[in-house]
């Protein structure tokens, strides 16, 4: 008994003396840095390894510089490394060269290891790629929407070919089978880099977690939800109500947003942008119209923005775990790939972490298991285990190779004499508290604000004095607006083949409303077909030499056309109305739609052709039915208000004339 509290003294004693030697430099600054931040022990395990409990281990960290000061007894050493998961044989030589990991700082029984983390998340290269990759597709789909000048389509246009549900009703069969064979492979990379709608829900997930961080967790699946919203899906679209059906499908969602809500800011922008460049004699911009072309369009698309974002901040990906048809067709395929993440149970000390960081919440830590249905193949899984138990890999692969990674010496004795060899002191000066506040010269910036502020006020009036404009007959006299004429039957564009064809392939995603530079498409209001485009010629009429809209619809309900090819589709027919004619109205000539007809359709005759005087009687139009092809010119200039004289009647299928 006395032997043993002598050896416990002599200990305790040497201890003391160790302690009142003099510190060397560098752990004289690593101590000065330790002094400005505490962290917890958990925190800096659940980066760097959990220590066990029964050690004593105290942990310092510098959360500004990304440091952390970590002290343990040699003996102590080794089992820590093995939990950093760092060979030994690297630590004096590459990891302390690098100036990437740790070092050792001081000999005797004591001794300090440094921890150097870089302050972002260590990103995967497969989770940059994807970031990357999604990054990329969501602004070239956005950058489709927002062209007005028909030159990206020829660059970007692929990314519409590929969305999913497009592609279905196009019956565009080698990019469904690519679709359908990349799941299989990797899971639903579809989701999370390809399509919008789920791009733009890990945008707001995204700052969501800024505010939120580690919000996520585990939640049970609800088949009788996602399957249940598939079959509805599917039981509108073959009864054909597809305004309701497509209210749910992720392209045809975004393409709402972006044509409704983020274009018409992109062009007043551009509107801007051509006011100033004017002003200094440049014609690099040109201004646009910018309108509301659909209210009920309009007031949908913001509601489903509203939805998806709030959703997505408190939930994640529940959207496409829960509604969206295309993410159960392709979760129920994901189940079946060949790569998926995988959770080695060796390597995982129920950290939670990749639980916490799953915006799909589909992973079980406590069961160590991952719902591949539900998976979207963010990463973010794989970015957050530092313990490298998350991989993505085939799962029987991973039960043969899960030990593979873990061979260290866990019996290599530490030399403690190469503290002469390390160079920390160099580096090892933190830059403390700066309180040096920079004063601004408010004085100076007061010209640059007041430059600002007059050249907006001017912009606005000038922008309210030109909308003025179009209202009044050169500012003599206000002109009254004119409205859309009741038809029988909507107009579509050329290529739509028919009505039937058109009302069953199109995905209301809105593409061809923002590509058309003539104004003439907008957003349907009738119950029938809404939120489909259909033709109006109240701000233009539909040129024959364009064919803009048949180039940018990926879903097929406008096939492709030549402009030769156009000009002798015929889409309707014009009407006269003789109730809103000016020359029977008021008496006086007019001509204005003969002379604008491109195809000579239009003839026009004296109003009165058995009186002698019928040479000097106003001339009414008479129309040849069989050589309009309904382009609206006619509609578009004829100056009677409130409604044209002269209306185009849509055909339920179009001819070739």
């Amino acid at each position: 008994m006395l032997h043993k509290k002598q050896k416990a003294l002599t200990k305790t004693h040497k201890k003391a003396s160790l302690s009142q030697r003099p510190k060397p430099h560098h752990l004289m600054k690593c101590e000065r840095a330790a002094r400005h931040c505490r962290v917890a022990l958990s925190h800096f395990g659940g980066r760097g390894g959990t220590c066990p409990p029964t050690k004593k281990i105290t942990t310092y960290g510098k959360y500004r510089g990304g440091e952390v000061h970590q002290t343990c007894e040699s003996h102590e050493l080794d089992e820590f490394a093995n939990l950093c998961r760092i060979r030994q044989k690297m630590w004096s030589s590459e990891l302390t060269r690098n100036k990437k990991a740790c070092c050792l700082l001081q000999k005797g029984e004591v001794l300090f290891l440094i921890v150097h983390r870089r302050s972002y998340r260590r990103y995967t290269m497969l989770k940059m790629m994807r970031i990357i990759l999604a990054a990329l597709s969501f602004f070239g789909i956005l950058l489709l929407f927002f062209d007005f000048t028909g030159v990206m389509h020829h660059w970007l246009g692929f990314l519409a070919d590929i969305q999913f549900l497009p592609a279905l009703l196009a019956l565009n069969v080698g990019v469904v089978l690519g679709l359908v064979v990349l799941t299989l492979i990797v899971g639903r990379v579809y989701c999370s880099v390809i399509c919008p709608l789920g791009i733009l829900q890990d945008i707001a997930s995204f700052f969501a977690g800024k505010v939120h961080k580690n919000r996520f967790a585990y939640k049970a699946p609800k088949p009788w939800l996602r399957w249940g919203s598939l079959g509805v899906f599917a039981l509108l679209m073959v009864l054909g109500v597809h305004a309701v059906a497509l209210l749910v499908a992720p392209y045809s969602a975004f393409g709402r947003m972006a044509a409704n809500l983020f274009a018409p800011l992109y062009r007043l922008g551009n509107n801007a942008a051509a006011y100033l460049a004017e002003r200094l004699d440049s014609y690099a911009f040109y201004s646009v119209d910018v309108w509301i072309k659909s209210i009920p369009s309009f007031v949908i698309a913001m509601v489903s923005f509203v939805a998806i974002v709030v959703l997505a901040w408190r939930g994640g990906r529940m959207w496409c775990n829960t509604i969206c048809p295309v993410g159960t067709i392709l979760g129920f395929l994901s189940r079946f790939a060949w790569f998926r993440p995988s959770i080695d149970t060796e390597k995982c000390v129920g950290c939670r972490m990749c639980e916490k960081q799953c915006k799909a919440s589909c992973i079980h830590a406590k069961t160590h298991t991952i719902d591949a249905s539900r998976c979207v193949a963010c990463m973010n899984c794989i970015g957050a285990c530092h313990k490298g138990a998350i991989a993505w890999t085939h799962p029987k692969k991973n039960k043969i190779t899960q030990n593979a990674d873990i061979q260290t010496d866990q019996n290599a004795d530490i030399q403690t004499n190469q503290n002469a060899d390390v160079q920390t002191g160099q580096n090892a000066d933190i830059q403390t508290d700066q309180n040096a506040d920079v004063q601004t010269n408010q004085n100076a910036a007061s010209p640059m604000r007041r430059g600002f502020l007059l050249a907006l006020s001017s912009m606005a009036v000038t922008s309210v004095a030109a909308a003025q404009d179009k209202l009044t007959d050169g500012g003599l006299k206000p002109l009254i607006p004119r409205q859309a004429p009741s038809r029988g039957t909507p107009l579509k564009p050329a290529g739509s083949l028919s009505l039937r064809n058109f009302s069953t392939r199109c995905t209301g995603c809105q593409l061809c409303v923002s590509s058309c530079p003539n104004g003439v498409l907008r957003p349907s209001s009738s119950l029938a077909t809404l939120m489909q485009p259909e033709m109006s010629f109240e701000r233009g009429f539909c040129r024959p030499e364009c064919t803009r809209c048949s180039e940018v619809c990926p879903a097929g309900a406008i096939t492709p056309v030549t402009r030769e090819e156009k000009s002798s589709i015929q889409i309707g027919h014009a009407v006269w109305i003789r109730e809103q004619c000016i020359p029977v109205t008021k008496g006086r000539s007019c001509g204005n739609c003969a002379r604008h007809c491109p195809t000579g359709a239009i003839q026009m005759v004296p109003l009165a052709q058995n009186d002698d005087s019928s040479r000097k009687a106003p001339k009414i139009p008479i129309i040849d039915t069989e050589r309009c092809i309904g382009c609206g010119k006619c509609e578009f200039v004829c100056p009677a208000r409130p409604v044209s004289a002269i209306v185009i009647e849509g055909h339920e299928k179009h001819r070739v004339i």
